[in-house]
C-alpha cells in the first residue's frame, strides 16, 4: 500500500463471508445444500436501494476489486483504476458489490470447502457450475443486501457473460448491463 492513499481510493476494505442456507439447484442437475459467498462492498447503499452496482469478475478475478486489505498490500484490487471516489464507478454515488464466484478459490464455496453431506473436502467432487448458476447465487446475494434492482451490472470477459445472463434471465432486476470484451458463448478457439 502506498505511504499515503490517493484521494480516489476506497482505502482499506474488509471482505465478508456470507452464508446462505438456500439449496442452490445447479444446471448440472446437482445441488449445493447451502453455500458461502465472499463479498466486498464499497460506498453506501441509499435508502431506496437503487444505487447498487454489481461487478462480475473474469475467470482469474475474485471479490477484491478495489482498495487494499491491509497496509502491507503491495497492490490494490484488480479494478482499482475504475472503482472509487470520482472514478468511472464512483463510490460517492454508487454502492459497489463484488463477490468471488462459487467454485472460486478465494473464500466462496468451492473444491476446498467442506461438503456438508460427507464432512470432507469437496475436492474433485465439487459440482460443475455455470454462468447461470453464478447469477442465481448473485440473485440471492442481491436479496440479502436489499437490492431489488441493480443500477448496473458490469463485467468483462467471463464477467461479461454473467452480465448477459442477468439481462436474459432477470431483466427486471437490472437498469443497465455493461458488457466488456465478452460473448454469449465460447467457441473451441476461445477455450
Amino acid at each position: 500500500m502506498p505511504a499515503k492513499l490517493p484521494a480516489d481510493s476506497v482505502g482499506l476494505v474488509q471482505p465478508v463471508k456470507l452464508h446462505f442456507d438456500d439449496v442452490l439447484h445447479l444446471r448440472s442437475g446437482k445441488a449445493l445444500n447451502g453455500f458461502d459467498l465472499m463479498v466486498e462492498t464499497y460506498g453506501t447503499l441509499n435508502a431506496e436501494g437503487s444505487n447498487a452496482v454489481l461487478i462480475c469478475h473474469a475467470l482469474s478475478g475474485d471479490h477484491h476489486a478495489a482498495g487494499y486489505h491491509s497496509e502491507d498490500d503491495s497492490k490494490p484490487g484488480w479494478w482499482d483504476t475504475s472503482i472509487g471516489p470520482g472514478k468511472a464507478i464512483d463510490t460517492n454515488k454508487f454502492y459497489v458489490v463484488c463477490l468471488n464466484n462459487l467454485g472460486g478459490c478465494a473464500g466462496s464455496t468451492g473444491p476446498t470447502s467442506i461438503d456438508p453431506s460427507t464432512g470432507t473436502y469437496f475436492g474433485p467432487n465439487f459440482p460443475v457450475v455455470t454462468v447461470r448458476d453464478w447469477v442465481k447465487s448473485q440473485v440471492l446475494l442481491a436479496d440479502r443486501l436489499g437490492v431489488q434492482r441493480w443500477a448496473a451490472v458490469v463485467g468483462g470477459s467471463l464477467g461479461g457473460m454473467q452480465v448477459m445472463r442477468w439481462a436474459i434471465s432477470y431483466p427486471e432486476r437490472i437498469a443497465h448491463a455493461i458488457v466488456i470484451a465478452s460473448a454469449p458463448k465460447l467457441s473451441a478457439q476461445n477455450i
